[in-house]
Order: structure tokens, then C-alpha cells, then sequence
């Protein structure tokens, strides 16, 4: 009967995977143009590939951007993208760790503000470097605020200095 030969077999792309690799790359046009232009600056894009990312940043036109969108989409299928795709999935990749180590922080704030004295000392225990003074003051100002009423000004002044401890070394995990 009708046997492969793998010698000279191509693997064929089926129709539906070809429309989803389409559809990948229009959406990698679509964060392209969504970009800021510090971070678009930053990608390894062809000059001609820049300059129609940046023409369709301009168009304010629904149906015009939508097809500039689908021209940049094409001219991605027509390049490897690889770098390109690397470059993009490292700035998600840091975007997400830098909203990790926020909500981490916010959740030390509110644990210090809810708690007592048992989380402030596993916080100085895990993490040395703290002004325990400043750190108690914020604690009790943030306190008396949020029984007044008050806006929480000593709270943000106690985020502003957990963030800034963790810059200088990690807080430690919940």
C-alpha cells in the first residue's frame, strides 16, 4: 500500500495552526503598538517594521488601525520573530515579579497594621536592616488614623518604607 517515505516526508502545518500562530502574532502587533516608547525603543525591530508600528500608534480612525494592525500582523509572519518574542515575554516576565514584590509589601503593611507585636518581631528577626523606631511610630500613627477616620498618611509613609527596605534587601515571604 501507500507507505510514507521518511526520507522525504515534509510535516505539513494544518490550516488551524497556521491561523493561531496569525493570531499570536496579531497579538504581539497589538502589545507592539499598545507599548510605551520607552520599552517599544528597547525591542529589536527593523526600521521599516518601527516605522509602521509607529504610524499605526497615530491613526485615530477604528477601521484604519484595524487594518494598519493586520499590516504590521503580516509583517510578522513574513520574520522570525524569536528575539522579538523573547524580548517581550522578558518585560512580562519583569512586570510580573515587580507586581509579586508590591503585593508582597502591601500584604506585610497590612499584616503590621492588623497584627501586634508578635509580626513586627518576625519581621526584624528575618529582616535586621529596619529602624525598629520609625517602623513602631508609622504602626501606631497608621493605627489612630484608621480609627479616626483619618486619611492613611502614615500608612503610605509605612509602604514607602517597607518598599524602600526591599529595595535594599528582599522582604522576606509571607
Amino acid at each position: 500500500m501507500n507507505e510514507p517515505s521518511t526520507e522525504n516526508e515534509t510535516l505539513e502545518i494544518s490550516k488551524s495552526q497556521r491561523k493561531r500562530e496569525a493570531n499570536e502574532l496579531l497579538e504581539l502587533a497589538k502589545n507592539l503598538i499598545a507599548m510605551p516608547d520607552s520599552k517599544l525603543k528597547r525591542m529589536p525591530l527593523d526600521e521599516d517594521l518601527r516605522e509602521e508600528i509607529e504610524f499605526a500608534r497615530s491613526i485615530r480612525a477604528h477601521g484604519a488601525r484595524k487594518r494598519q494592525l493586520m499590516t504590521v500582523g503580516k509583517m510578522l509572519r513574513k520574520r522570525d520573530n524569536q528575539e522579538l518574542l523573547d524580548a517581550v515575554n522578558d518585560i512580562d516576565q519583569k512586570n510580573r515579579l515587580m507586581n509579586a514584590r508590591f503585593h508582597l509589601i502591601e500584604a506585610w503593611r497590612d499584616r503590621l497594621l492588623e497584627g501586634g507585636d508578635q509580626e513586627l518581631a518576625e519581621l526584624f528577626e528575618q529582616s535586621p536592616g529596619l529602624n525598629v523606631q520609625t517602623l513602631r511610630q508609622l504602626i501606631r500613627n497608621a493605627q489612630k488614623e484608621a480609627k479616626l477616620g483619618k486619611p492613611p498618611t502614615a500608612a503610605r509613609k509605612l509602604f514607602k518604607l517597607l518598599r524602600e527596605s526591599d529595595e535594599e534587601s528582599l522582604l522576606p515571604p509571607l
